[in-house]
């Protein structure tokens, strides 16, 4: 229950920027029925969250019944993690991608094979492993984090420094890292903020990804077909394609891939993975700000196409765990403009340009 002294507060906060002729009192807030200003949405609705933020409350913007509503609930509090976890996790994954990295420069495949221990822990490989694996891929996922990190905090939203998650190279197939995360601690206030915040990250770490792709590129083995001394290849996204063709190398041809290389390649895979339109991956945020509601169409077609790639457990976990709709921003009235319309079509060639429908085959599948 809202305290009369609150109430009062609440109702001279709202009236300052939304004029409301009725409210009701709801059991987890209050619901504000009110007149908008079409010119002054944005700035009004940023005025308010900010007003009612100072004491720990969200107001939410809705359009229901021919009437604008303003929600106004408690915020929920989160707990913050201490930046020392962060840190610790950098450490950590710099650790084991260095690890993995040495596993690459000595031509191993997993840590069980004889001898890899040792090739492992040798300090050369080692020094090798971090510059030539484990600075490039922490560089391209730190850059995307770091970008959704910034644009965040452009449009007030509190959100957590990135926590890395790293991986021990125990398994056949690894990168030493299962990728980093943000946590807000604010709920997203527009679709413009949305957009931003989740584009900024793909494309950030799209553009640090192709130099890092075309060096490692440039390093690689090119080899005639039916050569590959591999169980495992590596399917090339098209971006990895184009690259080659500048660089002569002939289209059916394999290429061994230099250890950046393979950074670039996860690079412009983890890129296309975050694109997808679905729930509240990068992609589901985007597409929402863009085409609101649809958005749960566009996100239920890309899992029911995912399925019938390599990406179906993936496609299967993504569903399971985080759902295929992405809930609304607060202010989930005022669209966006031209720039970030445009700016969204950027989104889907740079989707197109990192995805491969199968991207790991065995020798018998190619």
């Amino acid at each position: 229950m809202i305290e009369d002294h609150i109430l009062e507060r609440l109702k001279t906060d709202v009236s300052r920027y939304f004029p409301f002729y009725d409210l009701k009192i709801l059991d987890d807030g209050i619901a504000f029925f009110c007149r908008i200003r079409e010119e002054t949405l944005d700035e009004d609705f940023e005025m308010l969250r900010e007003a009612l933020s100072s004491y720990g409350f969200i107001p939410i913007l809705r359009r229901e019944g021919g009437e604008h509503l303003i929600y106004v609930i408690k915020a929920k509090e989160k707990r913050e993690v201490p930046v020392w976890v962060n840190i610790f996790l950098l450490l950590a994954a710099i650790l084991t991608t260095t690890l993995t990295g040495s596993l690459l420069v000595s031509n191993r495949t997993n840590l069980w094979e004889l001898g890899a221990l040792k090739d492992m822990l040798d300090p050369k490989n080692l020094l090798d492993g971090f510059f030539l694996f484990s600075l490039p891929l922490l560089t391209i996922l730190g850059v995307h984090e770091m970008s959704h990190y910034y644009a965040s905090r452009y449009h007030g939203v509190r959100t957590s420094l990135p926590f890395f998650i790293p991986v021990p190279p125990i398994f056949k197939f690894n990168i030493g890292t299962f990728g980093a995360v943000i946590s807000s601690r604010d709920p997203i206030p527009n679709r413009k903020a949305l957009f931003d915040i989740g584009l900024s990250g793909p494309l950030a770490g799209f553009l640090v990804a192709i130099p890092i792709s075309v060096y490692g590129l440039i390093k690689s083995i090119p080899v005639p077909p039916g050569s590959v001394p591999s169980e495992t290849i590596l399917q090339p996204p098209p971006l990895f394609t184009i690259i080659s063709l500048l660089l002569n190398i002939p289209i059916d041809y394999r290429i061994i891939l230099h250890p950046t290389a393979f950074a670039g390649w996860v690079g412009l895979i983890v890129t296309a993975v975050n694109l997808f339109p679905i729930g509240q991956l990068d992609g589901g945020h985007v597409t929402r700000a863009i085409f609101g509601e649809n958005q749960r169409y566009i996100g239920w077609f890309s899992l029911i196409l995912l399925l019938f790639t390599g990406w179906f457990f993936f496609a299967i976990l993504i569903a399971l765990l985080a759902g295929v709709y992405h809930p609304p921003p607060l202010n989930d009235l005022t669209p966006v403009d031209l720039k970030r319309k445009v700016l969204f079509i950027l989104a889907v060639i740079i989707l197109i340009l990192c995805f491969t429908p199968f991207p790991v085959l065995s020798m018998g599948e190619s």
